[in-house]
């Protein structure tokens, strides 16, 4: 297993979970590889994408971006999650500070490496940031519903499962 990274979405496990393994709930087995820690990208901000859902982080001076950093990823899940976020961003590693619980309860920051997608076309930005809370109550439904699928068809859009 390879991989740590803070996500751009400030990656909902559901919908981690939808795009690398086809299910929102996978099964436990699945879901005791990951681990998913809060996580904070200094020096960088999460705008919204104009006409869009999703978020974009990119380079701010003295803004931060609050995140999860992910253990557990391989390198299957991290092809997917590179055809996922597609051609608009660029997968980085930066320092990020993850905000680790102590035997004490007090949250203690440790410094590490993580993949970050960063958003490549800064014309497409909106001014204001972008909002979990908004996206987890008017959108997280659409992008973790059971018939979206990610067959890397070769275009960067998701498709929409057929019956057989």
């Amino acid at each position: 297993m390879s991989g740590h990274r803070v996500d751009a979405e400030q990656m909902a496990p559901e919908i981690f979970y939808s795009v690398c393994y086809g299910s929102k709930n996978p099964p436990e087995v699945i879901r005791k590889l990951h681990t998913f820690t809060p996580a904070v990208l200094h020096d960088h901000c999460r705008h919204r994408v104009k006409f869009a859902d999703y978020p974009a982080v990119v380079p701010e001076k003295d803004r931060s971006v609050q995140g999860v950093y992910a253990t557990g990823l391989t390198e299957a899940n991290l092809d997917k999650l590179d055809y996922f976020e597609g051609s608009e961003y660029e997968r980085v590693t930066a320092q990020v500070e993850v905000l680790q619980p102590s035997d004490g309860g007090e949250v203690v920051p440790t410094r590490k490496d993580a993949s970050v997608y960063i958003f490549l076309r800064h014309e497409q930005l909106e001014e204001r940031e972008w909002d979990f809370e908004e996206f987890r109550r008017e959108k997280m439904a659409l992008w973790t519903r059971g018939d979206w699928a990610f067959d890397q068809a070769g275009d960067d859009k998701a498709a929409v499962k057929t019956a057989a």
